[in-house]
């Protein structure tokens, strides 16, 4: 006789937005322990929103959650979305009130996530540190193909002292500046060249220009992933901060920059990025968002 299956409960939230179907979606699964990683890819392709987070028992108690991320795809070491929508989710179940603090940390496959959320006048937001920096990520970076791969001319990729770069911090991304807005708004994927593109450097791209309303804008493909656009990336956030070293654009003590993402495709994202550079070199990069919920339910799982 097969097992019943017991139905766990869920939430969806919206993440890095104050409005309600603004920001990026993710699914937050509690009561995971006892759920494979099968059962769990097949519930975050239910769900099929660019991730998926289970919550499950801690392995040292002084920690509110050990955490597993998945794309529809696949499991993945760290996500920013998921970090901050869950701590918020967390904290607004233990806190109560108007004005409150609390910490919460996460353990994730790339390492303790410490995120401290905020509620002040019953507005809640929340800021992670990141649990890796960044490394460069080794492959080829041709521009040529870039352009292609985008649909956009030579000329358009690149800006100032800034030039494509792969870089890795538990995910890896292809950071490709462009020269304006308007670039960033016609970029898409465009085959063969995109299947070139990925196949020789990374299956996540994350396309940025400079902003008027913000430091800069930013879109990210990665339709191998089965994310055809993200609405709002927190990892590459954080990573964002060794492009933007890089780029000179980042100097001693701390420095904070306002990012946009999701704009073009109708689920505007507003994310903050800390950068902290001793000795020319970064030590700390946190990442800052708020979440708001959307739905709540039982899920019955797959059987295993």
């Amino acid at each position: 006789m097969r097992r019943k299956m017991t139905a766990l409960p869920f939430a969806t939230c919206d993440v890095f937005t104050h409005a309600p179907y603004g920001g990026n979606p993710l699914a937050i699964v509690e009561g995971a322990d006892d759920l494979t990683t099968a059962q769990m890819q097949l519930i975050a392709r239910e769900f099929n929103l660019s991730e998926t987070i289970f919550v499950q028992t801690p392995d040292d108690p002084a920690n509110a959650a050990r955490v597993r991320i998945f794309f529809p795809t696949a499991e993945i070491p760290f996500a920013g979305h998921p970090t901050i929508g869950c701590a918020i989710h967390l904290a607004r179940a233990r806190q109560a009130g108007e004005d409150w603090t609390d910490l919460i940390t996460l353990e994730e496959m790339a390492g303790l996530v410490p995120v401290t959320v905020t509620c002040k006048s019953g507005k809640i937001t929340a800021q992670f540190t990141a649990p890796v920096l960044p490394t460069p990520h080794p492959g080829p970076v041709d521009p040529d193909l870039i352009a292609d791969a985008l649909g956009l001319e030579r000329a358009q990729i690149g800006f100032d002292s800034h030039a494509p770069a792969m870089w890795a911090g538990g995910p890896d991304f292809l950071y490709v500046p462009v020269a304006s807005l308007d670039a960033l708004a016609r970029a898409q994927p465009t085959q063969p060249a995109w299947g070139r593109l990925t196949a020789q450097s990374n299956e996540s791209v994350y396309v940025y220009a400079r902003g008027k309303d913000c430091d800069f804008r930013a879109r990210m493909f990665a339709p191998g992933h089965g994310i055809a656009e993200d609405p709002a990336t927190g990892s590459a956030s954080a990573i964002l901060a060794a492009q933007l070293h890089a780029s000179a654009q980042i100097g001693e003590g701390t420095t904070r920059f306002s990012l946009h993402q999701g704009v073009e495709m109708g689920r505007p994202s507003q994310i903050g990025l800390s950068v902290d550079c001793e000795d020319g070199k970064v030590t700390a990069i946190r990442v800052a968002g708020t979440a708001v919920p959307i739905m709540s339910g039982r899920i019955t799982p797959p059987e295993a």
